[in-house]
Formats: structure tokens, sequence, C-alpha cells
């Protein structure tokens, strides 16, 4: 088995500095570090239990099969703050028919985000024995 001691999501944006203001300064991502320096220099935010790097530039977006999943405490609050520093909220909060909370956004090269809370009454809380 590989013994893994960290992982992090790797994204080439179209416009690094774009990107780093959508994940740092309106979606709210935590810097972890970065590295380099310049326009191009690489940014690592905190994602819970792992961490997203923003590196290098592409010429294209990601492919359209490329999501991100992050787990927030509260999607009604996550839904007003980023209304209110002017994020575009691709679909609301809806609870889906499987009892997950979501709400999609997208990042400034189209890549989608889902926002999922998970209700405290949600089979995925339950840990037999504990």
């Amino acid at each position: 088995m590989v013994h893994v001691l960290s992982g992090r999501v790797l994204l080439r944006p179209t416009d690094p500095e774009r990107s780093r203001v959508f994940y740092g300064d309106q979606l709210g991502l935590a810097m972890y570090r970065e590295f380099g320096t310049g326009p191009e220099r690489g940014t690592v935010y905190f994602l819970g239990g792992g961490f997203l790097e923003l590196s290098g530039r592409s010429e294209a977006p990601p492919a359209a099969d490329v999501r991100l999943w992050l787990q927030v405490p509260d999607v009604t609050a996550a839904h007003e703050e980023l209304l209110a520093k002017g994020v575009e909220i691709v679909r609301p909060p809806v609870k889906e028919p499987w009892g997950l909370v979501e709400m999609w956004v997208a990042d400034p090269d189209g890549t989608p985000i889902v926002l999922v809370e998970v209700p405290a009454d949600h089979p995925i809380r339950y840990r037999p024995g504990i």
C-alpha cells in the first residue's frame, strides 16, 4: 500500500493573478505557501485535509471533467458570503435527493466548484460503534 503523507490538486490557470484573487480573496481559502516570484509564482491554499496549488500558466482552461468538491459547515452562510464578495453563483444551495446540501460556483477558468454541507442527520456522519 502506498503511504500518502499529503495530497494536493494542481491547477494551471489561464490567468494566475485572477485565479489567486478568486481563490484567496473571494473564496477565502487560507494560503499555505507561495513559491517562485512574479506573476507566475506558485500559490498553495489549504483545502481541509489537502491542498490546492495554482502554479504555472495554461493556454486553455482545464478539461470539463475537472471539479473541486469542498465540504463546508454551512452552505447558506457560504452563499451569503460569496454573494457579498461578488462571486457568481452557478446554482444556489439545494438539498439533493441523496441528502447533502450543495451549491455550485465556478473559478475564473470555469472549473466547477461544489460547496457541500453534510447535515447532522446524514448517513455519511454515522460511524458505527462511536
